[in-house]
């Protein structure tokens, strides 16, 4: 029998705000240990919650850019559970009024075809404490930092639209561009800032039924969420072709070992409302000015840069993931540089140097300005590749103008056509072999004699001129 994979995601985000979701406590998790704390985010007795607007505000701005309805009512309760990193015994969520619903994200399968994968809802909850296992001499001890503890979360659940590995890496990507552009959060699912679990099931291709679901967790990368899904799929399509039932229950994901492994069972926990925060109300007027501040969404920029730059969707999709590198781009082809010419030298030339010394796009030391006069040298062939190349490395640790470091560097393209004939008949003399195969119409070995010109001139020859006065040789 053939079967089909049945997903859906919950995806943890932490909120880039200022404090915790309920008390002033800096919102930041790698401080040493427990210093930023207090009644409150310990949950103390007596302690009162007092809710982020920042939070609130930022969860409504994911909503919004996922095309979620905000609903003009939401409150929050308490998920009763016990486990060390939870001290109160409860944790604070919206489990039955959430504060958006709806929504969707559109994505690409493996075939090409455009595929819209629903969300059910987003709701705003406290993260918990972090649990730090260690071997003291030969015991084993756990540690709690409550740094964590209080930190502002959204929870996005999706719909079970998710078929494939590939469908549920590329929901992630188009989660994480919208919550990225919208300023909310980094997301990362290296740093923990982005955390995705799993739900899976299989049932014959073709039927509409909802079988047992395994939730799976321990997902650090994209690539990881791609390979526990995949396992899980076959894990169960083996366990069902044995005659084996699926057991609804919680797996871990192995990364050294590329499996998933039992963890616990499903149980379900009480929710209980929360009596000390109240309902959290958006006006129609707090959510039209939330609207006013939706930067431009990434599906959108994409669209837009093909349309305005004739950039393929593969070049636009990529800028779009990134505002600073979308905006630095749109400033080199708005300074006279060729669209082309500036896409290529932004993504092969710039930001792996900036990747290389650990710097962002937005935090380039060349700015775009400086990059469009080293480029307007190359496109006026005042220079060649090779030394505009090594123009923009010095320019990392220079404030001196491109110019300037191709005059002291001594950079500047030779073009002298009396002293290109004379290294070319030099070259030509002592490369016979690949004259003999040009006269015989062996393309390559243009290639080669015009390398060897080059060669000659230290780098400095003009390959376009070195290749015109070589093909009026010879085809004299």
């Amino acid at each position: 029998m053939e079967f089909e994979a049945v997903i859906g995601l919950e995806i943890h985000i932490e909120l880039n705000t200022t404090t915790k979701l309920f008390c002033n406590c800096a919102n930041h998790t790698d401080s040493p240990p427990n210093t930023n704390t207090c009644p409150t985010c310990l949950w103390f007795p007596g302690a009162v919650p007092l809710l982020s607007d920042m939070a609130v505000d930022k969860a409504a701005l994911v909503a919004l850019g996922l095309g979620c309805e905000l609903q003009p009512e939401s409150s929050f309760d308490q998920k009763v559970y016990y486990y060390p990193d939870l001290a109160k015994g409860y944790q604070l969520t919206q489990a039955q009024q959430p504060i958006a619903c709806g929504g969707y994200v559109e994505v690409t399968n493996e075939k090409g075809t455009p595929r819209k994968l629903r969300i059910h809802h987003i709701h705003l909850e406290e993260d918990v404490a972090k649990l730090i296992h260690e071997m003291e001499g030969r015991v084993k001890i756990s540690l709690v930092d409550f740094n964590r503890a209080g930190v502002p979360l959204i929870e996005i659940v999706t719909e079970p639209d998710i078929r494939t590995p590939h469908e549920a890496m590329e929901m992630l990507k188009s989660l994480r561009n919208v919550v990225r552009s919208v300023g909310a959060s980094e997301c990362s699912l290296e740093s923990g800032s982005m955390r995705a679990d799993a739900n899976i099931s299989i049932r014959p291709k073709g039927t509409s039924e909802l079988n047992t679901k395994v939730e799976v967790k321990n997902m650090n990368s994209l690539r990881s969420v791609g390979d526990a899904i995949a396992f899980e799929i076959a894990r169960q399509t083996a366990a069902v072709n044995g005659g084996e039932a699926i057991t609804e229950h919680t797996r871990l994901w192995d990364a050294d070992k590329k499996v998933t492994l039992p963890m616990r069972d499903k149980f379900d926990v009480p929710y209980i409302p929360e009596p000390t925060i109240g309902t959290v109300r958006l006006t129609p007027e707090r959510i039209a000015h939330l609207r006013t501040l939706l930067p431009e969404l990434p599906a959108a920029k994409a669209d837009r840069l093909v349309k305005e730059y004739s950039l393929s969707n593969v070049e636009a999709l990529f800028l779009s993931t990134d505002a600073d590198a979308a905006t630095y781009f749109e400033t080199l082809a708005g300074d006279g540089i060729a669209v082309k010419t500036a896409y290529h030298w932004l993504v092969t030339q710039l930001m792996p140097l900036l990747r290389e010394q650990q710097f962002e796009v937005g935090d380039s030391p060349v700015m775009p300005s400086r990059l469009a006069q080293l480029l307007k040298l190359l496109t006026n062939d005042e220079i060649n590749a090779n030394a505009a190349r090594e123009t923009l490395a010095v320019m990392f640790h220079s404030t001196k103008s491109p110019a300037q470091i191709v005059e002291e560097k001594g950079f500047r393209q030779l073009s002298d056509t009396t002293l290109i004939d004379s290294l070319i008949e030099t070259v030509l003399q002592q490369n016979q072999a690949a004259v003999a195969d040009l006269q015989n119409g062996i393309g390559k070995a243009m290639g080669f004699l015009i390398g060897q010109v080059m060669q000659a001139s230290d780098g400095k020859a003009n390959p376009k001129l070195i290749k015109e006065r070589l093909s009026q040789k010879f085809n004299k």
